[in-house]
């Protein structure tokens, strides 16, 4: 850790017994509770600043760190960041660490701030002091989030693209595609795409309440619509089940896609035995 700098007064101090009292550096350190050595710096320091006791007397603390340092301790501090408000605005659409950091530094321009790796490492230390979460365990192959970003882009013709994003749970390997909406077409195409993107399917595929699969709205038993129950007929033996009521819990920090959040959440479970019943995913 960088040495800490003597209070400005303790060094004024110095320099009134030494210019004003002639005491020796030994009676100087042994009335103010210091080493000779610290007398020796900040008298070396005044001598080098052409600084005497009649000039040093009519000085502030400010004006006589300036004169012996070269810059104040509040112009040489850091600026810290309001990490609450951080953790605020990381909750808006499209916000990042990275925009927020960017917008820290253009606020504080011209004063000492946090480079990017230290305004992050403060944050997450910041982060562990708020209320905790559940830690979310994932196996390989287990799970498959899919669901439809928030943003959507812009294409040449005026029009908006819906952006789908499917993510593996444990691995967070990615697939994205633009669709035209987010049409039940829409919602059973892109999957088509990303299972076939992945090369293979996993034992899960967790939707995030698409209203477009589902015909019939139930707290426990939702409902799912004729063209969504026929992977169930080929690959997969369950029908899909999404939430049926909107996410109340944290979203899930281990998948890019971090969206899929809630209780009650329902997905596809993969071709098990007969006798063996479809199984509910129960996710926070």
């Amino acid at each position: 850790m960088p040495q800490q700098r003597m209070d400005i007064r303790m060094i004024k101090d110095i320099l009134r017994l030494k210019y004003s009292a002639a005491l020796s550096h030994e009676a100087i350190a042994r009335s103010l509770g210091i080493s000779k050595g610290v007398v020796a710096k900040y008298l070396g320091l005044a001598g080098a600043a052409g600084l005497d006791w009649v000039t040093v007397a009519d000085l502030d603390e400010a004006g006589l760190e300036r004169r012996l340092l070269g810059r104040s301790s509040a112009e040489t501090a850091v600026v810290e960041p309001d990490f609450a408000r951080v953790h605020i605005e990381l909750r808006r659409k499209g916000v990042t660490l990275m925009l927020l950091w960017q917008e820290y530094r253009a606020a504080h321009e011209g004063r000492r701030t946090w480079a990017y790796t230290q305004f992050c490492e403060h944050y997450k230390a910041f982060a562990k002091t708020l209320k905790r979460s559940m830690r979310q365990h994932r196996r390989a192959g287990e799970k498959l989030f899919i669901d439809y970003a928030g943003s959507t882009l812009a294409l040449a013709d005026g029009s908006r693209a819906q952006v789908f994003v499917a993510a593996m749970g444990a691995s967070s390997y990615t697939f994205a595609c633009a669709t035209a909406d987010q049409s039940m077409r829409s919602w059973l195409g892109a999957t088509a795409r990303a299972l076939s993107f992945y090369g293979g399917v996993p034992q899960l595929i967790v939707p995030d309440n698409p209203r477009s699969l589902v015909s019939e709205a139930c707290r426990y038993e939702p409902a799912a619509t004729s063209p969504a129950t026929t992977p169930s007929r080929s690959c997969l033996r369950a029908r899909i089940r999404p939430r049926t009521r909107p996410p109340q819990s944290p979203p899930c920090k281990s998948s890019p896609a971090g969206s899929w959040r809630g209780c009650g959440t329902l997905c596809w479970p993969t071709c098990t035995p007969p006798t063996r019943r479809s199984r509910r995913c129960w996710r926070r």
